[in-house]
């Protein structure tokens, strides 16, 4: 057996389960209602094409770790918990294998999932509003498969890591809050701790640019949505009131945010398989 014959049997397993593909056609459907209510509220064809075109990525932003995450926490824990991980191992395939294996099944699922909703907006945004910059939009669904694999690596790895379902879905609930639900509020958001604890408690006097480089690096949301920035025209984000990513340090650019999610893709897992490797199976 191999990475490939593990895809294989995984993907048909998952496929029995309906709850991916619910949260998927959750997704799409919530795509459709904000295009509908930009298509209703919209004062122009320009302002609500983009409106609805930003809508949708920060539609990905929030709901599309909850698909990756909810595809991929029992990946391996799962399996771990039932016992079956015993009898999978007992084939000529090793644990690294059982790892990748997971990881590229789970990912091409979520993939699936997010390019129909991709279809229907394509769709609706041609339609509704007329023609668009397609390179905008290819931009975005890239990005937002790239965001999407960054989470399912981290569900993978927190799958990885845990002795059960339990301590998986803690693994991976916890972390969608921290980078996720608490990035809506910068208020309370981690970026916000990293400052209070590096120039309020310590007094450093770090650098905004710097802080906000922590934050894309610790955070993949953060990541996602910087990288965003890059994929439409200045004048439109200015007019958007967004941060000109011209302003930033380069350090702070949307091509790192990029770097960022791609290193999001192989840091969660390598750590995952290391455990993994450890882990004692009986």
């Amino acid at each position: 057996m191999s990475v490939r014959a593990v895809v294989y049997k995984d993907v048909l397993d998952v496929r029995r389960s309906k709850l991916v593909w619910i949260v998927g056609v959750h997704y799409a459907l919530l795509l459709v209602l904000f295009f509908a209510h930009v298509r209703v509220t919209g004062s122009d064809h320009t302002s609500a094409t983009i409106e609805a075109l930003w809508g949708m990525a920060f539609v990905g932003g929030v709901f599309v770790p909850a698909i990756a995450l909810v595809a991929a926490y029992l990946a391996i824990a799962g399996e771990r918990e039932s016992g079956s991980i015993r009898h999978l191992l007992s084939m000529p395939v090793t644990r690294r294998e059982v790892v990748l294996g997971k990881y590229v099944s789970r990912g091409a699922i979520v993939a699936v999932s997010l390019f129909a909703g991709f279809a229907v907006s394509a769709i609706l945004a041609r339609l509704w509003f007329g023609p668009f910059d397609p390179r905008i939009f290819a931009g975005i669904a890239t990005l937002t498969v790239l965001y999407a694999l960054a989470y399912v690596a981290v569900a993978i790895g927190v799958s990885a890591l845990a002795e059960s379902r339990s301590r998986a879905m803690l693994g991976a609930f916890g972390f969608y809050v921290v980078t996720n639900l608490m990035t809506l509020n910068d208020d309370v958001s981690g970026i916000a701790g990293i400052d209070y604890v590096l120039n309020g408690l310590l007094d450093l006097g770090v650098s905004e640019g710097a802080i906000e480089f922590l934050g894309i690096v610790t955070n993949p949301t953060r990541a996602y949505l910087l990288s965003i920035l890059g994929v439409f025209p200045s004048q439109v984000t200015a007019d958007m009131a967004l941060p000109q990513p011209a302003s930033l340090p380069w350090y702070v650019q949307p091509e790192i945010a990029v770097l960022v999610l791609v290193v999001w893709l192989v840091v969660p897992v390598t750590v995952g398989l290391r455990a993994f490797d450890r882990a004692d199976i009986t």
